[in-house]
């Protein structure tokens, strides 16, 4: 892996190249989909495509930065035949006052080049802010390739993306009004007396901020039964979005995944109910299947069980949501 930068105080510009495995499409298969970037990339919490069109589309990010979360939208440009997806953030930051850049993959012999390249420009001179910029996205940047190498090399393996980067959902009508369901799900913390399979929960909130981009960030610790009886200590940062959407990714996961990030959307209904939607986003990991879940296990046989344990638990949390909603209406 190499890395270039320039520019000392307003511009600058950096480039992270990396040598993969995998052909150049399956790298840029990758990166094209934003809403696989949580299961792909460390620092990436959440990721929504607000709009579509040809070869172009508008996505809103949530991404840890160092230690903090901020959120961001870009205009993304999708090139398949010349495998290059660009990027152009519409609100930066301070210190940022724009950035932008572009994924590229070409053929370098056998194998493929990546490159990852960025160029922004400061709101204000100095030393502090350039060197928070460069060592930010250094970090950042190390990761998101060395992530896309690792997972075109996989995907490739297993003979594409779907074989190891799946999603479901679950869906069930609750006859109670959306901000009561939505502070069920949001109340965290009290979800070792309301829910069985939920054994133990650390929980902290911290409001919504510009830098957020309106988004409640929440840490979550949470010690868990599955239907099979083993347990799993998962590790989460969640983003609630004002009664209508939570979103959550793991950060400390059990075998066999390498990533796991999903949703709790609610929809009203007519006559003052809510339909709530549980997605899951999942990245398995090829070399942890056969010992989580025993020898000769396929590929696909292992989605249908990860469907079923993550799909059991989270249909116990709707089911509960409904029971607790539906009978504090009633009182």
């Amino acid at each position: 892996m190499t890395t270039t930068t320039t520019g000392h105080q307003r511009p600058g510009s950096a480039e992270h190249s990396a040598r993969l495995a995998a052909p150049p499409a399956s790298a840029y298969e990758l990166v094209a989909d934003v809403t696989r970037w949580p299961l792909l990339f460390t620092p990436c919490l959440h990721a929504e495509v607000l709009e579509s069109g040809p070869g172009t589309e508008r996505v809103r990010l949530w991404a840890l930065t160092g230690e903090q979360v901020r959120g961001w939208t870009s205009r993304r440009t999708l090139d398949s035949e010349g495998l290059r997806v660009g990027f152009r953030q519409e609100d930066s930051a301070p210190p940022l006052a724009a950035m932008g850049g572009e994924w590229r993959f070409t053929e370098e012999g056998e194998d493929t080049r990546a490159v990852l390249a960025h160029d922004w420009t400061l709101t204000e001179p100095g030393a502090a802010p350039h060197r928070w910029v460069t060592e930010t996205l250094d970090r950042n940047s190390t990761a998101e390739i060395g992530a896309v190498t690792a997972w075109a090399a996989r995907t490739h393996a297993a003979g594409g993306a779907d074989a190891l980067l799946f999603s479901f959902t679950d869906s069930l009508d609750i006859a109670a009004p959306a901000p009561d369901v939505y502070a069920f799900l949001d109340a965290a913390d009290q979800w070792p007396a309301r829910l069985p399979h939920v054994s133990r929960v650390a929980f902290s909130t911290t409001p919504a901020t510009p830098l957020t981009a309106g988004a409640e960030v929440q840490h979550l610790e949470m010690e868990t039964r599955a239907d099979d009886g083993t347990r799993h200590l998962t590790r989460s940062i969640r983003l609630g979005f004002a009664g209508r959407l939570l979103v959550y990714k793991q950060t400390t996961l059990p075998a066999p995944l390498l990533g796991h990030a999903g949703s709790w959307a609610l929809e009203p209904l007519p006559g003052g109910g809510t339909r709530v939607t549980a997605r899951h986003r999942v990245a398995l990991d090829p070399d942890a299947v056969t010992e989580r879940f025993g020898a000769g296990t396929t590929l696909a046989a292992a989605r249908d069980t990860v469907r079923a344990l993550l799909g059991g638990n989270s249909r116990r949390t709707l089911e509960a949501a409904r029971a607790h909603t539906e009978s504090a209406g009633e009182r």
